[in-house]
Formats: structure tokens, C-alpha cells, sequence
């Protein structure tokens, strides 16, 4: 009990009461010094009407000197870390102490003589000059000690040479954090810019070599082991020219990405360093979207989100819930998804108004119900499969997912007043040589045969299409059909369920091989938010019937991609991991297109959105089509590679594939 009773006196509070001692001795010997040099260093010298008032004063103000400086929190303060605001307590803590020092000796020198005397003026003056660098030296001699020791600590001991890129204010404040705390065995052995004016010169003693033609000398030179880089205003080819140096190396890459370059460089920490992503790469600058036409669209309304815990459904929602949309209704048929997305945006938006419903879009019932009931005025259609591969080996479950699915969601949407229906496409869809892309070539039918019906005011003619007898009385127009569709196509997007850069991360990280179906194949990708963006802005310049194609920059090969994102891990392609060539795939195209031949560009506002001319067809023979393509699916004919060949004439696919089934 009496070890328990104990109280441990902590390391601070010794060197607290360091400091009280030292500061007590300062704010007398400050002033003693003062008196003494203005009379020629010969204390007899001093008159007793300046020596008096001195001595009668002086515990006074040690006291009083020592209050103020508790209570500007010198004793409190992390010296370690001392910086511009410990400075500032420093000159606060003076300033007071001096005019105390001005009254209370003033006071005693009147009391002392029979006339008014005053302290020498350069009493006061070198006296306060005294006290202030005998107190700041206390505190911050305290850090350059630390500095040094840490210093010597990291040069003797085993450390990784970081090179810096970038000497403006990001990286002076990685510079100076690091210099301050460390970072484990991390030192910066030397920086690269590309501003001339700083060549040849030093940044916290940290030599700034040249610019970035010297960065793989600087590498070999200073054996440089991890890369830096913190330039959060370039733009994205400089960022992509400036990464194409750095993975010519074997170090491992980190970025302090473009977010930061409004952000005040006091609030930028080594902790912001992310290491380079292969969307870096890509070269290209992020999709630019009015965000006041999406706030005005969205602003108010009740919307739906099909597929929303997917990889692009969830990332719908979370920007259509920055809108301050009135209700967001969440639709999936994956219950952990959805409980996912509903846990972040509960956590993020707690002022939403959000729904999540639980079912899948192949139920007329249930969307029956959801329409019925939550009556949204706005429909983000994006449950679709997807997988490639999967969906050759089950080519009904694309058709009845995707297409069945898209029409069903549609023609509920009519019945129920939707304003605006918005489809999820993909650049497969364009010639497409594997059944999923040919679904979504069904999808985009789907939506420009309701709008193209609606417009002529044809709707009546459009048939509910369901799986069981009586159904059809359930679901039938609730007000005029005035539903504008449209839909949106756009490449791969990194980072999404079953996108390729997942699965090379992770047999990378098994040590190999990374698998690529062939060293010629090419892919367009863009990004999740970037996906989502367009998706958003459709929404705003649709009229119906449209068909929006975001102009994705340069096709990348998928070899190209795979090369680099070993060698963003530290890794050489060939010698650490294998890259072995397994050949296409199922269906699989060696390119994609953005675009059918017959198909027209228009431009919009944003010129990096381009509008599609609705390819001309049958819609009554594509109506019927549908009819008994879904009748086919449910009963999984065996030649239901042709039946959507039927419909989609630009559709290629090998008899093989089916004889294969």
C-alpha cells in the first residue's frame, strides 16, 4: 500500500523546477547586470538611490517575475518541441515582467529619496534584454541539445537515406518535422527542385542538389533508398514525368498529394506521405464537374441508388449524400455492402435522411414496394454483374441481372413519376465480344427505347416483363410517363470489385507471379470519384435519350500497369516478380472502345463529357425481343448466346463458346 501511495515524479516536472531555479537566478541578475555595466563594472560605483531600490526590490520580483511565467505556461511546455509559439509565451512573459519591473522599482526609488529620482534608462533596457535571452536560451538550448543528440544518435546508428523532391513549403515543413521527431531510421540525405533559384544551396543543412534530371545520379550517388515526394501543386504530367524517373529506381515511392497545397504547411506532417498509388501514373488530371449544377439537381430530392454498396453504387452515394439530397434510398441485394456503406454515411452525414432496402432489381415486387413507398424522384441505376470471365461461364445470370434487371428497375421507375433515370454503362458495350458486355449493350437499348416510347408518347406499349402469372395487374403507370433515361459509359475503374490492380497487388504481395493475358492488351481507366463525378453530371445535362462518354486520355497497356506497380513496391518486373503471360480470356478484347462507329461526338460544358448519338433501331422489334430473351434466360436455353446476338448486331461471339456450355 505504501509502493502504491508512492507518487513517481515525471521527467518534466524535474526539469520544471530546473527551470524555476534558473529563471529565478535570471530575473535578478538580469538587472544586476544592467547597474553594474552602466557604471563601468565597479559595484562602489553604483549610487545608493539606484542600489537601494534595486535590493529592496529584487525577491519581490523574483516572486512576481516566476507567477507570470507559470501562467504563461513555461513550466509546461514541451521543450522538446519548442517552436513559434513557445516564442511567442517567451515575449509575452517578458513584456509583462518589465512593465512590472518599471512600476514596482519607481515605487521604491520615490520611496527612497526625498526628490523624484528614475532608474538610468539603460538599466531598463539592457536589463529586459538580459532576461529575455538568458530565458530563451534556458528553453531552447534545451532543444538544440536534444537536436544534436539525435543527431549523433541517427548518424551512428544504421539509418535509410530518403530523398527529398520538392523545396517549397511542404517540403520545408517535412524537412523540419523530421529534423524535430524523427522518423525511425528515415533521413533526408538530399533534396531536388526544379526552381533554379535554389540550386546549389541548403534547406535546414540539407544540400539542394539540382533539378530532376539529377535524380537518378542523386540516387546512386547518396544510395538512396526510399523517394519522397512533396510538390502538391504539380500537375499531373509533371507528376507523371517526375514518377517515371523515380521508378526507374529500386526505392519505394511516397507522395504528399495535391489536397495539401491549400493546407497551411504548419498542419503538413511526414503522416501525410501516401505511398504512390498506380493512378499516379496515369497522367492525366481529374475530372472537373460543376458541383453547383450537381447540388442544384440533387438539393432536395429523394433519391435512389441501385447497386448502392458497390464499388461505384457506394461512391454514388457518398457524393450524392455532400448534395443534401432529402432522402437516399440504398439498394442492393447484398446485405454486407449495404450495411457497410450505411455504417460510413451514418458516421459522415448523420443529418441524412437514409434508407436502406435490402433486395434485388430482378423483383418486380420488390420494386414494387420500394418505388411505392419512397416514390424517389431521381434513379441511379448502377447494379449490374460485371465480371467478365464469370459471366461467360453464366451468360443467363448476365442477362437477367443486367438486362432484365435494367428493365425492370425502368419500367418501374415510369409508373412511379421518376424525373430522371440514370444507367451505369461500360465501353464493353461497344462491339462487344463477351456476353456481359453485350448485357450492357441490352442495358443501354433499354433506356433509349423508354425514352424514345415516352417522347412519342407511346408508353402504354411498353410491357411490365415478369417471371410469374398475375403480375403483370401489380405494377401498372401511376401518373403520365415523363421519365428522361439516360445512360453513362466509361472505362475500367481502379480500385473497384474485380478491376484488375487489386489482384495484381495482391499476388504481388504473395512474391508472384503477376498473371497478364497478353503484353499488347489495353484497357482506359479512370477512378472511382472520377466515375462518379460524370455519373453526377449526366444527371444535369440530360435530356433523354443520351448516351455520355467520358474522354478518358490515353488507353493504357495492362503490361505497362502491371511493370509498374511492382516497381512502386521496390521491386524489379522480371528479377523480384515474374510476369507470366496466360493468354485471353473468354470474351476478352485486346482494346476497348468508347464509342460504335455509327455513333457521333457532341460536346457539353465540360469538355472532357461527350455526348453519343443514339444509335437508330427497331424499337418494337427490340420490345419484343426482350420478351423472349427473358423467357429464355429463366429457362437457360442453351443457344442464349445468339438470342442476344439477335438483338445486339454488333455483338461477336464464337459458336465455340457455346458448344462449350
Amino acid at each position: 500500500m505504501r509502493e502504491a501511495g508512492k507518487r513517481k515524479i515525471q521527467h518534466w516536472q524535474l526539469m520544471a523546477a530546473f527551470l524555476a531555479v534558473f529563471d529565478a537566478l535570471t530575473l535578478n541578475l538580469s538587472f544586476f547586470l544592467a547597474l553594474w555595466l552602466r557604471f563601468d563594472c565597479r559595484i562602489s560605483m553604483i549610487p545608493s538611490d539606484y542600489w537601494q531600490p534595486y535590493i529592496r526590490f529584487t525577491l519581490i520580483y523574483m516572486v512576481l517575475g516566476l507567477l507570470v511565467y507559470w501562467k504563461c505556461g513555461l513550466y509546461s511546455a514541451m521543450w522538446r518541441y519548442a517552436s513559434f509559439k513557445e516564442l511567442e509565451r517567451i515575449v509575452l512573459s517578458g513584456a509583462i515582467t518589465f512593465l512590472i519591473h518599471i512600476a514596482g522599482i519607481s515605487f521604491f526609488v520615490i520611496q527612497s529619496s526625498d526628490e523624484f529620482w528614475r532608474m538610468p534608462w539603460t538599466y531598463y533596457v539592457v536589463g529586459i534584454m538580459f532576461q529575455f535571452n538568458l530565458t530563451m536560451a534556458s528553453r531552447f538550448s534545451y532543444r538544440f541539445l536534444l537536436l544534436v543528440k539525435d543527431h549523433r544518435g541517427e548518424v551512428s546508428a544504421e539509418f535509410h537515406p530518403v530523398l527529398l523532391i520538392g523545396a517549397g513549403s511542404a517540403g520545408r515543413a517535412i524537412v523540419r518535422q523530421m529534423n524535430r521527431i524523427g522518423r525511425g531510421h528515415d533521413r533526408i540525405a538530399c533534396i531536388i527542385d526544379d526552381d533554379t533559384n535554389k540550386w546549389k544551396r541548403y534547406l535546414d543543412g540539407i544540400p539542394i542538389l539540382g533539378g530532376r534530371e539529377l535524380i537518378l545520379s542523386a540516387v546512386e550517388r547518396y544510395h538512396i533508398e526510399k523517394i519522397y515526394i512533396a510538390i502538391p501543386s504539380a500537375t499531373a504530367d509533371e507528376l507523371k514525368e517526375i514518377l517515371n524517373i523515380c521508378k526507374e529506381t529500386d526505392c519505394s515511392l511516397k507522395l504528399l498529394r495535391g489536397m495539401y497545397q491549400m493546407v497551411d504547411e504548419d498542419r503538413i506532417t511526414v503522416r501525410d506521405l501516401k505511398d504512390v498509388s498506380i493512378e499516379d501514373l496515369l497522367g492525366r488530371d481529374p475530372i472537373r464537374v460543376e458541383m453547383k449544377e450537381i447540388y442544384d439537381f440533387i438539393n432536395g430530392r429523394v433519391i435512389l441508388v441501385t447497386g448502392g454498396g458497390g464499388s461505384i453504387g457506394s461512391e454514388l452515394c457518398r457524393q450524392i449524400a455532400k448534395h443534401a439530397p432529402k432522402t437516399l434510398i440504398i439498394f442492393d441485394v447484398y446485405e454486407n455492402n449495404a450495411y457497410e456503406i450505411q455504417q460510413e454515411l451514418k458516421r459522415d452525414h448523420p443529418e441524412l435522411d437514409l434508407q436502406v432496402v435490402i433486395g434485388s432489381v430482378r423483383d418486380s415486387r420488390r420494386l414494387k414496394q420500394v418505388f411505392e413507398q419512397y416514390r424517389p424522384q431521381l434513379v441511379y441505376h448502377a447494379a449490374a454483374h460485371k465480371h467478365v470471365p464469370l459471366m461467360e461461364e453464366s451468360p443467363a445470370e448476365a442477362v437477367k441481372n443486367n438486362a432484365v434487371g435494367t428493365y425492370k428497375t425502368a419500367y418501374a421507375a415510369m409508373c412511379y413519376g421518376v424525373d430522371r433515370f440514370v444507367l451505369i454503362s461500360t465501353d464493353k458495350a461497344v462491339n462487344p465480344t463477351n456476353i456481359m458486355g453485350a448485357s450492357k449493350r441490352l442495358c443501354e437499348m433499354v433506356v433509349q427505347s423508354f425514352d424514345a416510347m415516352i417522347k412519342a408518347g407511346r408508353a402504354k406499349e411498353l410491357k411490365p416483363l415478369f417471371t410469374h402469372e398475375g403480375d403483370a395487374a401489380e405494377l401498372l403507370p401511376q401518373t403520365e410517363p415523363h421519365t428522361e433515361y439516360v445512360a453513362v459509359r466509361f472505362g475500367n475503374v481502379l480500385g473497384s470489385n474485380g478491376s484488375v490492380v487489386p489482384l495484381f497487388k495482391e499476388q504481388i504481395a504473395q512474391g508472384g507471379p503477376v498473371t497478364v493475358t497478353h503484353p499488347d492488351i489495353i484497357r482506359y481507366f479512370m477512378t472511382i470519384p472520377e466515375a462518379v463525378s460524370l455519373v453526377l453530371q449526366a444527371g444535369t445535362y440530360a435530356k433523354g435519350g443520351e448516351i455520355f462518354v467520358l474522354d478518358m486520355g490515353s488507353p493504357v497497356k495492362i503490361d505497362t500497369l502491371a511493370r509498374n506497380l511492382i516497381r512502386l513496391s521496390g521491386l524489379k518486373p522480371d528479377e523480384d516478380i515474374k510476369i507470366v503471360y496466360t493468354g485471353l480470356r473468354p470474351g476478352e478484347k485486346m482494346y476497348e472502345e468508347k464509342l460504335m462507329e455509327e455513333e457521333g461526338l457532341t460536346t457539353t460544358p465540360n469538355k472532357l463529357i461527350h455526348v453519343g448519338k443514339p444509335v437508330a433501331f427497331d424499337e418494337e422489334h427490340f420490345l419484343a425481343g426482350m420478351e423472349k430473351l427473358t423467357r429464355a434466360a429463366y429457362e437457360h436455353p442453351e443457344d442464349i448466346r445468339r438470342l442476344v446476338s439477335e438483338l445486339v448486331d454488333t455483338y461477336h461471339y464464337t459458336a465455340s463458346s457455346e458448344e462449350e456450355k
